[in-house]
């Protein structure tokens, strides 16, 4: 794996590891490996042990808590900017939530143990980890509000915004049951909210596959859970400026996917 002066892993930017200093870097960066995350694959379970890190940085992974009736609902979507795996920091070291990968892409696997001496070791990897602790905190407190609070339409746009900034794309491949499910609402809330968007001309829908075509009118529709959650991001971490993604995975040597342990508008 190549490592650019900083410490960022080449082109496949995941922003904390970005953030780390050179030494703590060069320290870690042997462990690491690149593996390919597949779609509805399971990353972790309620209550398993934790035995890999994982740093996403072109998939997108969903937080999931699962209700008494079997159903699930998303609290919080980790891409390009975060980590899988924080009760091995905190002490857990299980998980409390269901994590599913969400979109396809890439992402960086540690062995829990070498990042937890890691963590404490180093005075720099425990200060970006509790930083990072502190957003997923309010990213996860926003969607409950959320969830409670605010509209289907408010959700959505809410949901697309987040999911597209962690897939540095603007169109997504999801189904409007999907985008239910993870809201916890009836799918009919779901078609109506995708029909007004898209009369707004806000975003454009077909079978499987949403795009968003006017950024700035989505957020104009959003509730205001979205930029709080995204100015705590930047807040935090200043530096980690999204960069357009890009698919040089021919350059990389992967693990095979079964390697995974497992205020709007309207």
């Amino acid at each position: 794996m190549e490592n650019r002066g900083s410490g960022v892993p080449g082109s496949h930017v995941n922003h904390l590891l970005g953030a780390l200093p050179g030494k703590e870097w060069q320290a870690i960066s042997p462990h690491l490996e690149l593996i390919r995350m597949l779609p509805g694959q399971l990353v972790s379970d309620v209550g398993q042990c934790i035995h890999h890190i994982y740093f996403p940085t072109t998939a997108v992974v969903s937080m999931l808590v699962q209700l008494e009736d079997g159903a699930s609902m998303e609290v919080a979507m980790i891409g390009h900017e975060g980590l899988i795996g924080i009760p091995v920091l905190t002490g857990g070291g299980s998980m409390p939530y269901r994590v599913e990968v969400r979109s396809a892409g890439l992402g960086y696997q540690l062995p829990a143990d070498t990042f937890r001496q890691a963590f404490i070791q180093s005075a720099a990897i425990r200060r970006v980890s509790l930083l990072y602790l502190h957003a997923v905190l309010t990213h996860v407190a926003q969607t409950a509000f959320c969830i409670r609070h605010h509209s289907v339409t408010e959700q959505l746009c809410r949901w697309l915004l987040l999911a597209t900034d962690r897939r540095r794309a603007n169109a997504l491949a999801i189904t409007q049951q999907s985008i239910a499910e993870r809201l916890g609402v009836r799918r009919e809330g779901v078609t109506a909210a995708v029909g007004r968007l898209a009369e707004l001309g806000l975003i454009q829908h077909s079978r499987g596959r949403i795009a968003v075509l006017d950024r700035g009118g989505l957020e104009l529709c959003a509730c205001g859970c979205y930029r709080l959650v995204r100015h705590e991001y930047e807040r935090l971490f200043p530096a980690a400026t999204p960069e357009p993604a890009r698919a040089e995975e021919s350059e990389a040597r992967f693990r095979p996917a079964a390697s995974l342990h497992p205020g709007g508008c309207l």
